[in-house]
């Protein structure tokens, strides 16, 4: 992509994401998603139903009378993005493609969290680690993470959920909150690495598909190519038994995919490609708090 256009569509992307984050989210954002627990903050006298471990000896010495210490939540949150880049993610035949719309959610992500101060790094995977990211804040690392979203090549075409899964448990040391983005067509078992990341960070799954692998138009002989595994193959469309096989194909993984997400109680969300995303991740939000 060219320079010239690749800054036209980070600007246009931060206009878009920036606004839907600070204008419509406002602090669901910051309900649904807790800080790392609770900090110091300052001593007052002690009340009727204060928890008597909270009491500060030294000032309670100083001054001949009960004070008791006051915590707040600390805010600070590290967010990370672990976004799927593998070739089934370039495919669309509504609104736009998955990947163009896995590209705004992570960046009305990355929006959100800088307006509540917090740290936001990028994970891009395919069956492996593709780039990584370390989290930061600002507008300027923010830009930075979009313009690698809009322009990234990964190297593989392939998805194992698995990998970025693994990663994130041992590569990151303190617990984050971690959106994953995928169309989640993946062969693999990754239901243990989905249990052991969401017991040590908190992982969040986001699934963008598009309606037409939902379901066949009846429109005769199509042509269909897997862009993971580079294979061509044709179907009458206008069999009923053919669309039936496909959409049974859709529930099966659909199924599978919830099955592993609420066995490892991982909150999610699905969004298609024709639908309004900001809804989906207001649900998501509301469901959380």
């Amino acid at each position: 992509m060219e320079t010239s256009e690749l800054i036209a569509k980070v600007r246009k992307i931060e206009i878009k994401t920036r606004g839907l984050s600070s204008n419509i989210f406002a602090g669901q954002y910051h309900t649904a998603f807790k800080g790392r627990g609770m900090a110091f903050s300052e001593v007052r006298e002690y009340q009727y139903g204060d928890e008597p471990r909270d009491i500060d000896w030294n000032v309670t010495a100083r001054m001949n009378k009960p004070y008791s210490k006051v915590f707040e939540e600390e805010r600070e949150l590290t967010v990370m993005l672990m976004v799927d880049v593998s070739d089934s993610l370039n495919f669309g035949t509504q609104v736009m493609m998955k990947r163009e719309m896995q590209t705004e959610i992570a960046a009305t992500l990355a929006f959100a969290a800088i307006e509540n101060n917090d740290k936001v790094g990028l994970l891009f995977f395919s069956d492996r680690i593709e780039k990584f990211i370390p989290p930061k804040k600002g507008r300027k690392h923010i830009l930075y993470l979009i313009r690698e979203l809009l322009d990234f090549k990964p190297q593989s075409e392939g998805t194992d959920i698995t990998v970025p899964l693994e990663f994130i448990t041992g590569a990151v040391k303190k617990r984050c909150t971690a959106f994953l983005l995928s169309d989640f067509i993946d062969s693999h078992d990754y239901r243990n690495a989905l249990t052991i990341a969401n017991r040590k960070h908190d992982i969040v799954a986001i699934r963008v598909y598009d309606r037409r692998m939902e379901e066949l138009p009846s429109i005769g002989l199509l042509r269909l190519h897997d862009a993971e595994s580079g294979q061509d193959i044709y179907v009458d469309s206008s069999s009923a038994r053919v669309r039936s096989a496909h959409k049974q194909w859709f529930d099966d993984n659909t199924s599978r995919i919830q099955d592993y997400l609420t066995r490892s109680r991982v909150d999610s969300v699905s969004v298609r490609t024709d639908q309004d995303y900001v809804k989906a991740l207001m649900g998501l939000f509301a469901k959380r708090n």
